[in-house]
């Protein structure tokens, strides 16, 4: 079935798997699942439009490149340009460039805006066959214990459906319904609010050369590429504050003191929000025949970008699991989903708050004090100067992982 075609009158339907939530991680799963020639269904509640407009974070890692290499897809889904490798840290003003080359073979990180990877994930799901559903209200789950689950949910025009399958992948992030849906008491959720805000804003400007993360006594600020002529920029704010507390020219203001740019060239702002900094991890990250996948089980502070990539990695795990159960009844991947998908998250977990506190930490002290500001710079300092330290954070940055899970299968 294609875009948009629901069965008359609310008839059920039957499917391998059914996939909430058209982003990357669902649109991920969707596309591997059909690579291997399993059915699914994906289930969407925002139209089309919206989803495919939607700006989060712009580096596909290293890591991530060679899953859809392996898989046959990295020409069809990734866009954008390749990532030099080059980081370009800024303290007090002075440049300090760090190469995140791990040393390893194969192709390197791409510079794919979200919305690019969703778009060419989109579409070739659909020039396959696929089957996305856009705009569905009040989805429910139902049975998640037994050997066929449920899912129920009323398409755009009101008119109620049903499908019945194998198992659910939950990929409709932090405020889906998929986790609300498991009993309470079930997973244990850990989580981390860092104590710091971040103003985000889009703007029609000209990107850096390097991605930028400014340390300065002001706060933290970032500049990264979104476009040819298009800027991602992240200013330190107090925690609650709101948008509209920074117009436009506080904006600029700010980002010329912190970037140590007073040239900086400003454009039109286009998107401006903030929100807090906070981790979060949901243990284990399975429930009877629901799988959760990315933001359902796993929220990481940005820095680092691993957000985005650590839902690549689940999808990945999650859709070899599925591989070998239709294929082969194997089931030992699907057994081992959430413990192989958590030892990468706390891995990931533990790099993002290492760079969190470093950044912060090392600029403004009003909050965290002079002694966590000077062992910030330490780390910094032994960041730049030594090429064992500049191993292991490229080696981070780029999702390599130098003691590879044994369990893990290989695609066959």
């Amino acid at each position: 079935m294609v875009l948009g075609e629901n069965e008359p009158g609310g008839a059920s339907r039957s499917t391998t798997v059914v996939v909430i939530g058209a982003g990357p991680a669902g649109l991920t799963v969707a596309n591997l699942l059909r690579t291997c020639g399993v059915d699914c269904v994906v289930l969407e509640r925002g139209s089309r439009e919206y989803v495919a407009q939607r700006q989060r974070a712009g580096i596909v890692e290293s890591r991530a490149v060679r899953m859809f290499e392996t898989w046959g897809l990295a020409d069809l889904v990734l866009g954008g340009a390749p990532h030099d490798g080059i980081l370009e840290f800024r303290v007090d003003g002075e440049t300090h460039l760090v190469d995140d080359n791990d040393g390893s073979e194969g192709p390197g990180a791409r510079l794919c805006p979200q919305q690019l990877l969703v778009a060419n994930l989109t579409a070739a799901h659909l020039a396959d066959g696929g089957d996305i559903r856009y705009e569905v209200a009040d989805v429910s789950l139902h049975g998640l214990t037994g050997d066929r689950p449920t899912v129920r949910y009323r398409s755009a025009d009101g008119t109620p459906h049903s499908i019945t399958c194998d198992f659910v992948a939950g990929c409709d992030g932090d405020h889906g319904v998929t986790r609300a849906a498991v009993p309470e008491g079930v997973l244990s959720a850990h989580g981390f609010d860092h104590g710091v805000g971040w103003l985000t804003v889009l703007a029609d400007a000209p990107p850096p050369a390097h991605p930028l993360l400014a340390v300065s006594p002001q706060g933290f600020a970032a500049h990264f590429p979104r476009g040819p002529q298009r800027s991602r920029y992240y200013l330190q704010c107090p925690p609650d504050d709101r948008p509209e507390a920074w117009p436009d020219h506080r904006v600029w203001e700010a980002l010329r003191t912190r970037l140590a740019d007073p040239a900086l060239t400003a454009g039109p702002i286009t998107d401006r929000e903030t929100f807090r900094l906070r981790s979060l991890v949901h243990d284990p990250m399975q429930y009877g025949r629901l799988f959760l996948v990315g933001d359902a089980a796993h929220i990481v502070s940005p820095m680092g970008g691993k957000g985005m990539n650590l839902a690549l990695y689940d999808a990945d795990l999650f859709a070899r699991a599925v591989r070998d159960h239709v294929r082969d009844q194997d089931d030992t991947a699907l057994r081992s989903y959430s413990r192989r998908c958590l030892r990468r998250v706390w891995n990931d977990q533990e790099f993002s708050h290492w760079l969190t506190r470093t950044v912060h930490d090392a600029g403004d002290d009003t909050h965290r004090g002079p002694f966590l500001r000077n062992l910030a710079r330490a780390r910094l300092h032994r960041l730049f100067t030594s090429p064992t330290a500049a191993q292991a954070f490229a080696e981070q940055m780029t999702g390599l992982d130098p003691t590879p899970d044994p369990s893990a299968p290989t695609i066959r």
